[in-house]
Parts: C-alpha cells; structure tokens; sequence
C-alpha cells in the first residue's frame, strides 16, 4: 500500500504546479513584452544615430575641402607676405586654424558616433535575442499548459508504482541539463566567440579610422561579414529548439528543409520518401518525429562517416512507421548504449524515450562497418 500513489495528492501537485507554470507563462510574457518594446526603441534610435553618422560625414568631407583650400592660401600667404598687409595674414592664419580645429571635432564626432553605433546594434541584437527566446518560451509554456489540462488525469491513473514517477522525473531533470548543456556549448562555441571577436574587429577598426581609411573599410567588412555569420548562428540555434516552420509550413516542409540545409552543410545525401499522404493534425507527435529525424541526421553527421541517408515515413489513420538507414560505420550497439547513459554522446536515449512517451517503439540495428538502421511505429491511438 505504501507504493501505491495517492492521486488526490497528485492532482493537488499537478494543481499547483499548473498555477505556477500559468504564473511563469504570464511573466514570461512580461519580459516578452519589455523586450519588444526594447527592441523598437534602439531600432528608432539606431536610425538616428545612422543620420547623424550619415550628417557628420557630409559635413567632414566639406571642411577637409575647405581646410585644404585654407592651408593652400596660408601657405601663398606665408610665402608672398610682401604682398598681403597684415590683415590678410591674420585672416589667413585664423581661418586655417578655426577649419583645421573644427575639421578634428567632426571627426572625433564621427568617430563617437560610429561608437555609438556599433554599441547599440550590439544592444539590439541582444534585445532581439531576448525577445525570440522569450516568445518561444512562451509559447512551449503554452503546450505544457495544455499537455498538464488535458492529459494529466489518464497519466496519473497508469501511475501505479512511485518509482516509476522518481524515474520519470529524474529522466526529465536529465534531459533539461543535457539540453542546457548542449545550448550553453552552442552559444559558447558559436556566437560567444563571434562576438569576441567582433569586438576586437571593432577595436581595430576605431584605432584605424583616422590612420588608414582603406584598411579601416576592409575591417569594416570583415566585421559586417562576422555580425552576419554570428546572425546565423543565432538562427540555426533558435531553430534547433524549436523549428517554426513545422507550425508555418507543416510536417513534411519542414522535414524537406531541415534535410536540404544537412545536406548542403554536411554534402550527405539523403533520400527521402513518404510513402503515403495520411498527416496528422498532432503537433506532439509531429514534433516528436522531427525530433528523432533531428538526433538521427545529427549522429550521422558526427559519427558514421556516411556518404547516404535513407529516410522513409508511412503515415495512415492508425499509425507512423519511420526508417532511418545510413551506409556508415556502423557501431556496437552495446557499447554505445552504455557510453550514452553516461555522456549522452549519441543521443539513443532521448530518441527512445520521446517514441516511449507516445506508446511507441524504437528499435535501432547496427554493426561496425555496416551502417545504422533505426525504426520507428507509433500508433495513434490515445
């Protein structure tokens, strides 16, 4: 009796719980907000700031025409002074000194302003950044809302065993830190160096401006380029923990995209086929198919030196089948199984657990220098 779960209790948990994920959804929201309102604010500023650099150069490349013509009348006047009275040389000793004084305070205002400039498109990007991120935890805020609403009562009625909710949990913790360690090491090994750099680039490029101008343009460059790179990897992050497109373009778009971008990073051909035109309307389960074809497509690109994918999906009113088949490595089974559990290298257990969760069944064959085969059924009954 002691092993028996108390569902009364339970629900009360799940009560709770539900109420604090509501309250979180609605902060979260809040910060989406501050973010939003954030980001339109330096948007607007960054366009001042854009005119202003835009005014200032005008008027820089204006008086370096004038303290050039200055500086050629000081030098006729200091070479003639017979012919000039003193007046015109006092005139002429001033106005080169006032343009010549003026030309260096544009300059160090341009200088600010570029400054300036760069600080603020930093600021936006971080605001944009924010945002995406809160918006997309809004929005799974949302499905786990619905999941707690509209399941928890059948899942608490299987729960017989408290171990098995001990399992469940510490499976759950678990994979939350591997996914918050996968996307620390993203950002840490992509944008986080991208932008170190860029700030270095910037350094460079402001030592550079009033020394070598068509250097100072090849670095500008050069960091407009590494601002762009850092753009896209933000991007391919963001999508990674949650692709959009399955809920703008659909299942199978989706699949196509993803497959067409592994290919053109990787060179990895992959033949996919559906083998039927029955899709599901459940966005879980979709996203749960992505998910597996995710990990899978990304253990072929780290480990199995594979020239050619094979991705086959059957879906009918009863089921999904799925096949993934690579002409890889290949490995041992057992080994992997086993290092997994520990390091999570290759990502086996979250693909069986996502399939399990659905009532489904996972099955993955493999031999060294053979290649990899992974099967998929899962039914679409309740």
């Amino acid at each position: 009796m002691n092993h028996m779960i108390n569902t009364h209790k339970m629900n009360d948990i799940l009560s709770k719980v539900t109420a604090a994920i509501d309250e979180s959804k609605r902060e979260i929201f809040d910060i989406a907000e501050s973010a939003r309102n954030e980001y339109n604010d330096l948007k607007k500023e960054l366009i001042e700031i854009q005119k202003s650099i835009q005014t200032v150069i005008s008027e820089v490349d204006k008086l370096e025409v004038l303290e050039k013509k200055s500086r050629k009348r000081l030098v006729d006047v200091s070479k003639n002074f017979i012919d000039y009275n003193e007046e015109d040389i006092r005139e002429a000793y001033e106005k080169a000194n006032e343009f010549q004084i003026n030309l260096v305070l544009r300059r160090q205002q341009e200088k600010e302003l570029i400054k300036k400039r760069t600080e603020t498109e930093f600021r936006l990007k971080n605001a944009a950044q924010t945002l995406q991120k809160a918006e997309n935890l809004t929005s799974k805020m949302g499905i786990v809302l619905e999941f707690l609403d509209g399941n928890i009562q059948d899942i608490t009625s299987t729960l017989e065993d408290i171990q098995q909710k001990h399992v469940l949990a510490k499976r759950i913790i678990q994979a939350q830190e591997d996914e918050r360690q996968r996307i620390a090491r993203d950002i840490h090994d992509g944008p986080a160096q991208s932008l170190s750099n860029v700030v270095i680039k910037a350094e460079v490029c402001e030592k550079l401006i009033d020394i070598d101008t068509n250097r100072t343009k090849i670095e500008i460059d050069l960091l407009k380029k590494n601002l762009r790179d850092t753009i896209k990897d933000i991007r391919k992050i963001i999508y990674n923990l949650r692709p959009m497109s399955l809920d703008d373009l659909g299942f199978v778009p989706t699949i196509q995209q993803y497959i067409k971008n592994f290919q053109d990073e990787t060179d990895i051909e992959v033949d996919f086929v559906i083998l039927s035109k029955q899709w599901i309307e459940d966005k879980v389960k979709n996203l749960c198919i992505f998910r597996v074809i995710q990990e899978a497509l990304n253990n072929v690109r780290k480990h199995s030196n594979a020239s050619l994918v094979k991705l086959r999906i059957e879906m009918t009113k009863e089921y999904t089948t799925m096949s993934i088949i690579d002409n890889g490595l290949g490995f041992n089974i057992e080994e992997v199984e086993s290092k997994d559990k520990i390091e999570g290298g290759f990502g086996l257990m979250n693909m069986e657990e996502r399939v399990k969760l659905l009532n489904g069944n996972f099955e993955i064959k493999s031999t060294k220098n053979n290649g990899t085969r992974i099967f998929v059924h899962i039914p679409h009954d309740n």
